[in-house]
């Protein structure tokens, strides 16, 4: 998609979600969005690439009411990640009638540190091109592929499955290649060759830390939201 397009979606569906139906998350091949068991709060997480945490009051559907979402951009091509974060903004506020203001307080983070013997990213090879990711899961592990990608591209993708926001401290400002592997599921995993945790790969693959701290940071305030208009 053209880098200059700010797409809608040309049609969507929403229905609520079959709980006797298999939970296939958040799908998009393409230019076909195809969200399972998706509530407002994951897709304002989506949307706005901010944790949970972050979102703040709302009536208790907002995280409760699942719903099944499908459609296709109006305009041609495949659009990038923030485009499609555009999207599901302007789907919550036209389909959902979402308002919300933004305010700052001061919540537990995860401050991302450079740590002990530098970082470990190696310069973008075509810092030109657009920022990448690409996610794998050989065995139990998870893998990402980050290509021309700075800090905070790392921090847009992996806010969506921390437990706490993360925040950069590292002062870095380029862009990198770089993988990160590990296994979500370290703790019930026997196999001594298994991936490291999140936290020991993140220090030992990307030469980063994550510090469990308190830091003012920016959250989403719920001042009005509806069920989703008919299709």
């Amino acid at each position: 998609m053209a880098d200059d397009a700010h797409p809608s979606f040309a049609v969507a569906t929403i229905k609520p979600h079959d709980p006797d139906e298999r939970d296939r998350g958040i799908w998009v091949q393409g230019d076909h969005f195809d969200f399972s068991s998706a509530s407002v709060e994951k897709l304002l997480k989506f949307a706005y690439s901010i944790n949970g945490e972050l979102v703040i009051g709302g009536p208790d559907w907002l995280r409760e009411a699942k719903y099944d979402i499908n459609g296709r951009p109006d305009a041609e091509g495949e659009p990038t990640l923030p485009q499609q974060q555009e999207m599901i903004q302007k789907l919550l506020a036209d389909r959902f009638q979402l308002k919300f203001h933004r305010e700052t307080r001061e919540l537990p983070v995860y401050a991302i540190r450079i740590a002990k013997g530098g970082p470990k990213l190696a310069p973008a090879a075509d810092p030109a091109r657009k920022p990448i990711e690409q996610t794998d899961h050989p065995g139990s592990a998870t893998e990402h592929a980050y290509s021309s990608a700075p800090i905070s591209y790392f921090i847009l993708v992996e806010q969506l499955f921390r437990d706490r926001p993360l925040v950069d401290q590292t002062s870095l400002t380029g862009k990198y290649d770089f993988k990160l592997r590990y296994d979500a599921d370290e703790l019930n995993n026997a196999d001594p060759s298994a991936s490291p945790g999140f936290f020991t790969a993140v220090q030992e693959q990307l030469g980063l830390k994550l510090d469990a701290v308190k830091a003012p940071v920016e959250v989403f305030v719920i001042d009005h939201v509806e069920k989703p208009s008919e299709n």
